[in-house]
């Protein structure tokens, strides 16, 4: 039987509930796309000025307890603040795809199990350990990790993201896709240009990061204070997010911040890139529509 885990949002006036379905046969990813959130057309600010930049270094540096982003201008390719003038209206997930849903397309045949050795990840190059941060991420049997079905999906490559989507879309009878850059941007941090989802000065209670988090992701929609004004949550924390703009060099544009992540990333205009093929331990994704 199906059983139902319900929190209601606490923002806006339409803002939809967080639906969690569990058991055996539960329509997972239908669910999810029911919940999914009506942006209107029209203008938004993207973007951040070089003060906001500046103080996205700071708070990074106070949290962190050293000044990796500063050293590395993490934070210096974003944007100048400016006014979109037309942005059409869309419509994008509550939350990232979960382990769950992610196993109904698995079983679907569209995409192998997320997984990755440990030869394979030092290939990769990236910082995480292997044994201490990653392989608790690793599927077993085309299966999610025991207790995780609710989390976001991680170890999921770009292109499969896509698919996942356009498996989605087919279910529904209608189009899905990862939404843009700017599509997210504006989901984001509504059209008043919010520094942070919930606003303008980090708080560590409202996301899963590595200031107060628990060093992991967490469910799915776990921090409703941290909704953005259209309601979507998790666009900051948890995990980052895959998205349809190219960044350069061949690379992504990935949106939001994860679990191991301090202050300063997370915000509407903070964007980075990563190379399509990739599977990482911080980096899930969420699903779009037009209209």
């Amino acid at each position: 039987m199906t059983r139902l885990v319900v929190a209601v949002v606490a923002v806006g006036c339409s803002s939809p509930a967080v639906v969690h379905p569990q058991g055996a046969g539960a329509p997972l990813s239908l669910a999810a796309d029911a919940q999914m959130i009506a942006i209107p057309a029209g203008q938004y600010i993207a973007g951040s000025t070089p003060e906001e930049r500046d103080a996205a270094y700071d708070d990074f540096s106070t949290s962190a307890g050293k000044d990796t982003a500063r050293e590395h201008h993490w934070f210096d390719g974003e944007e100048d603040r400016h006014v979109v003038e037309k942005l059409a209206a869309f419509h994008i997930d509550l939350m990232p795809v979960t382990q769950g849903e992610y196993a109904e397309f698995v079983a679907s045949g569209g995409a192998p199990a997320p997984t990755i050795d440990e030869a394979g990840w030092k290939r990769q190059g990236f910082a995480q350990d292997y044994a201490s941060q990653v392989v608790r991420f690793v599927w077993k049997d085309d299966a999610p990790p025991s207790g995780r079905a609710d989390h976001p999906v991680v170890l999921v490559t770009w292109e499969e993201a896509s698919r996942y989507c356009t498996w989605r879309g087919q279910q529904v009878g209608a189009p899905r896709r990862l939404p843009t850059e700017a599509e997210y941007e504006k989901a984001a941090r509504g059209d008043g240009g919010l520094a942070y989802p919930w606003g303008n000065v980090y708080e560590a209670e409202y996301l899963d990061s590595a200031v107060k988090g628990p060093g992991d992701t967490m469910p799915a929609g776990s921090y409703i204070k941290g909704a953005s004004p259209f309601g979507m949550l998790d666009a900051a924390g948890n995990v980052f997010q895959w998205t349809a703009t190219p960044f350069k060099q061949g690379q992504v544009t990935v949106k939001g911040s994860s679990w191991e992540d301090y202050a300063g990333l997370g915000r509407g205009a903070s964007r980075h890139g990563r190379a399509p093929g990739i599977r990482h331990a911080i980096i899930g994704f969420r699903c779009a529509a037009d209209g």
